[in-house]
């Protein structure tokens, strides 16, 4: 055994920092694209989306200058872990991601936003009864873990949920309530949208891929190719639907739609729906035996 836990924890700590205070270079992009597309009238652009856009990057320049988070809301801390068997300080991850938590909090800082269910009352330092939640993956004999930090915000949960259908309704029906869903609701969320659906055969599994979809790189479709039309189809048709940033009408509403599925029983088809709005926080990394570490998912 070898490495140092509290190092660890310090190194989450600065990982949770970046996120809160950068974007992800997928999302910066997508961003910069929507934002040109908005500029053009004729087009379908609306001149007052290219100003929300504009007001976006603004606060990420301003956020950059500052040192400090792009938005008040730094949201409900979630990891997922693919983590090696190897990795010397397996058995210490949990309490240094717990930890790191704490840390940033004060270091970043991150606001308080952890309230106990039935007592209703903030933690104060963004850890709680499961909180932060870490969804663990174990990858035999590897040495090395690759962790997604991903912050969640109150508003781009605001639209999340899950509901199992029959097989006679079909994928019709699942795709009906995101659309339902999206357009009652993603008005409050910080439009344009990040939408993760999943697929699969219980409500549970469903909505745990559907988190797991919010984690893919923009750009990067569905290995199955009729997934993948679906997710460019579902992403057009919400473009239509006018919301546009900040929900103040225009040409773009989503950044992307993505779509992970699981085998499904023979009698029933689950569906669920997470969203991340414009300011998508989440970070991969890299953290390697000896701790150092490969941010692998911001420009910096």
């Amino acid at each position: 055994m070898h490495g140092d836990p509290q190092k660890l924890a310090s190194l989450i700590a600065s990982l949770i920092g970046l996120c809160a205070r950068r974007l992800p270079e997928d999302v910066l992009t997508r961003l910069e694209e929507m934002r040109k597309a908005e500029s053009v009238p004729e087009e379908g652009g609306s001149p007052l989306g290219r100003r929300i856009y504009d007001a976006m990057f603004t606060d990420l320049d301003m956020a950059a200058a500052l040192n400090r988070p792009f938005c008040q809301d730094t949201g409900i801390i979630q990891f997922f872990v693919e983590a090696g068997t190897a990795f010397p300080l397996l058995g210490d991850l949990e309490n240094a991601l717990r930890e790191g938590v704490i840390r940033a909090t004060v270091d970043v800082p991150l606001r308080p936003n952890v309230v106990e269910i039935f007592d209703e009352k903030n933690t104060g330092d963004n850890t709680g009864t499961r909180i932060p939640w870490i969804d663990w993956e174990l990858v035999p004999g590897k040495d090395s873990i690759r962790l997604f930090i991903y912050l969640a915000g109150g508003g781009c949960s605001l639209p999340g949920f899950a509901k199992v259908f029959t097989p006679l309704e079909g994928y019709e029906a699942a795709i009906q309530a995101v659309f339902d869903q999206i357009v009652h609701y993603g008005l409050n969320s910080c439009p344009p949208l990040l939408a993760g659906i999943g697929l699969g055969p219980s409500a549970d599994t469903a909505a745990k891929l559907s988190k797991k979809a919010l984690l893919r790189f923009i750009g990067a479709r569905n290995s199955n190719l009729r997934a993948a039309e679906l997710e460019l189809q579902m992403e057009k048709a919400l473009n239509k639907t006018g919301i546009g940033p900040g929900g103040f009408g225009g040409k773009g509403s989503v950044m992307a739609v993505h779509i992970e599925q699981a085998g499904r029983h023979t009698a029933v088809l689950a569906a669920a729906l997470s969203t991340g709005c414009w300011a998508h926080r989440r970070l991969l990394a890299e953290i390697r035996p000896d701790l150092s570490c490969a941010v692998l998912s911001h420009r910096e």
